[in-house]
């Protein structure tokens, strides 16, 4: 489907998110294991029955918020200027996508640090990656030219998706804030620049 989501999707797309917000902040503040899905459930105003239509298991109900980030990143890349090299303008998106905008994405990145430290979480943490990389993996096909090798367009989008994972996952067990020295913003494209150095794709422009 194609063109802007009906009144259907964008409620269900809201509702997704409320129940993803009620869950990340109980488990940041009792983790996964203590807090059950009824209780999900009552702090999002909605019955159990109606969270498992929404949710096989409780873990995943954190999955829209885990992979917001992830998806203004690709946003932003896909929407940055076409005469910047593949490479700075990955390095920008990731930079600009992990800068919150405001309180509310303050929080967001509080939670997320709190749900990173959880390992009954870590298997949620991975399937939001394996989308995400395939997102990335879409848009940068999209932009390199017709002929370009499909493996350095699969190798340069697994290895900026594992960069911004290894630097969301150092920023969790740091002490760094959520801005400036040590955030995500900085550890972001410090880790993308270095691990994507070695690949020629990073050089084209469309």
């Amino acid at each position: 489907m194609t063109g802007r989501p009906t009144l259907t999707q964008r409620r269900r797309e809201s509702t997704r998110l409320e129940i993803a917000q009620a869950a990340a902040e109980l488990f940041a503040a009792r983790g996964a294991e203590a807090t059950t899905a009824e209780e999900i459930a009552n702090a999002s105003g909605i019955s159990l029955r109606t969270f498992y239509r929404y949710f096989s298991e409780k873990e995943d109900a954190v999955a829209p918020l885990l992979a917001a980030g992830g998806e203004r990143w690709v946003r932003l890349f896909a929407e940055s200027a076409s005469d910047l090299p593949v490479r700075e303008a990955l390095e920008r998106s990731a930079a600009e996508s992990l800068s919150p905008l405001d309180e509310r994405d303050g929080e967001a990145m509080r939670w997320t640090r709190e749900l990173l430290r959880d390992p009954r979480l870590a298997s949620v943490w991975q399937r939001v990656h394996a989308d995400s990389e395939e997102r990335l993996r879409a848009a940068i096909a999209d932009r390199c030219p017709p002929g370009t090798d499909a493996l350095e367009i699969r190798l340069a989008a697994a290895a900026a998706t594992a960069a911004i994972r290894v630097a969301l996952e150092q920023w969790a067990v740091s002490g760094a804030p959520a801005t400036g020295p040590g955030s995500p913003r900085e550890l972001g494209a410090r880790c993308v620049h270095e691990l994507t150095g070695g690949l020629g794709l990073w050089d084209h422009v469309d």
